[in-house]
């Protein structure tokens, strides 16, 4: 049996008041105590020792920034959270495992890299995207004002920009080797602009109620009309075929951004939280866990104890053959959930986004970010060139799209090769340079659109010469 690759592809109103420091002032790369770059896919935070964005995050001038309140004042030190570097460079590692590595064993099982893999890294990595938006964007305080315009337009700038490079990437990448992000993204970032104002509490119910709602509206949806494409996006569909387009990127594609708007929306929630804390870290790792094993026992006993399971049989096999069906349960299909039995929506095919899919998939992205937020405070050393990986991570999946679709053949070693190189550039890159080549150019872009609106001057430059 052959199985497709393509279902992965696989970031202030004023500072917050002094808190005890709660995380170790040691920097954890060399630009750490620079402004967050905000620029990048997921919009690298950098925080406060107290959890207070970087400066440079949207919003009016801080407190010792130019053009600020107090521009002589003593500014806080500004300490990277090495661990959501961390995490976001296990999702890159993680994507580029599902592009390069068998799906299948010799006995034709599922392998352990895209058990591991298929359908969590891209999920990690969307949720991160949504820590970066709340950390560019306000922090622990949602933005109000000109903040907020200056948030929301450098939002939309960004994701104009990250769409943008997606859809140059679809004339390169076949969707069989690697299935493209970039563009779904740029819809998802826009989608985030209208919750930017809402707290903690209210992002994690729009979260949950997107997680419930959005995969029945795309079932319904999707079941009234045809399939758009099955290829990457190119700029040559957004001249051609918008609407078709528009359909693929929301609805019908590999990553449809009206459901995948809950990974966004539960990572903005975790973003408006004090992260620094060894305490919240360990709160979301539980709950991460606790959402993981609830949906996946919820999702088993409405298959069996609730008899769901053979009514989800007898509706596919009258459209699907049994190979057919069974491959979707077990490999999951590229996307979307089949729309031949309203049953496959309490499934928890892989990388399906059914509502247990979607808990359970959210559900491993925060223990995973809060496993890396509490390794780097004791491990911060071993965990740097994994950091310094995910601080660049536009870059990086863009050169390993650009390496997927070169004649090189597959495989453990071939993926080998490829961690091992994109590690070794971001490490010494990020000993030179503040952010990546791709990572620069957005947060040039964005910074400029933040500045407009609020009337700052000159973009800052720091210790690395940016």
């Amino acid at each position: 049996m052959t199985v497709s690759r393509t279902s992965e592809h696989q970031n202030i109103v004023a500072p917050l008041p002094p808190e005890p420091p709660d995380a170790p002032a040691t920097p954890a790369l060399p630009h750490s105590c620079a402004p967050a770059p905000a620029g990048d896919v997921a919009g690298t935070p950098a925080e406060g020792a107290a959890g207070t964005p970087a400066e440079g995050a949207a919003g009016p001038p801080a407190e010792g920034a130019p053009g600020g309140p107090a521009a002589t004042a003593p500014r806080r030190r500004r300490v990277r959270l090495v661990g959501i570097d961390a995490a976001r460079g296990l999702a890159l590692i993680g994507m580029m495992s599902v592009h390069l590595i068998d799906p299948a064993t010799s006995d034709n099982d599922v392998s352990l890299a895209w058990a591991l893999s298929n359908g969590t890294a891209s999920a990690l990595f969307a949720l991160l995207a949504g820590v970066g938006i709340a950390f560019s964007t306000g922090g622990r305080r949602p933005p109000t004002g000109r903040a907020w315009r200056a948030g929301a337009l450098s939002l939309l700038t960004r994701a104009v920009i990250i769409g943008a490079i997606g859809l140059v990437l679809g004339y390169v990448v076949g969707v069989t080797d690697a299935a493209v992000i970039l563009a779904y993204y740029g819809v998802l970032f826009a989608l985030a602009i209208p919750f930017l104002r809402l707290s903690t509490r209210g992002l994690v119910v729009a979260a949950a109620a997107a997680a419930l709602v959005m995969p029945l509206v795309s079932y319904a949806a999707r079941s009234a009309i045809d399939p758009v494409g099955a290829s990457n996006p190119t700029l040559t569909d957004l001249v051609t075929d918008p609407l078709g387009l528009m359909s693929r990127l929301t609805l019908t594609g590999v990553f449809p951004a009206l459901v995948w708007i809950s990974y966004l929306l539960a990572g903005m929630a975790v973003g408006r939280s004090l992260l620094s804390s060894r305490r919240v870290a360990g709160m979301i790792m539980l709950l991460g866990v606790a959402l993981a094993l609830a949906s996946s026992l919820l999702s088993m006993l409405l298959l069996t104890v609730g008899g769901l399971g053979s009514r989800l049989r007898s509706d596919a096999l009258q459209t699907m053959d049994f190979e057919v069906y069974q491959d979707t349960l077990t490999w999951g299909p590229s996307g979307t959930t089949p729309t031949n039995s309203p049953w496959w929506l309490v499934a928890m095919a892989p990388h399906s986004g059914s509502p247990l899919d979607l808990a359970f998939t959210i559900g491993v992205a925060l223990a995973v970010l809060g496993a890396c937020l509490l390794l780097g405070r004791g491990l911060q050393p071993l965990l740097l060139p994994l950091a310094a990986a995910g601080s660049m991570t536009l870059t990086l999946y863009g050169a390993h799209l650009l390496l997927v679709a070169a004649p090189f053949p597959g495989g453990v070693l071939t993926w080998v090769g490829q961690v091992v190189l994109v590690v070794a550039f971001a490490v010494v890159w990020n000993r030179h340079r503040l952010r990546g080549p791709l990572e620069e150019l957005v947060w040039r872009a964005t910074d400029a659109v933040r500045r407009k609106v609020l009337g700052g001057g000159e973009p800052r430059r720091t210790a690395t010469g940016h």
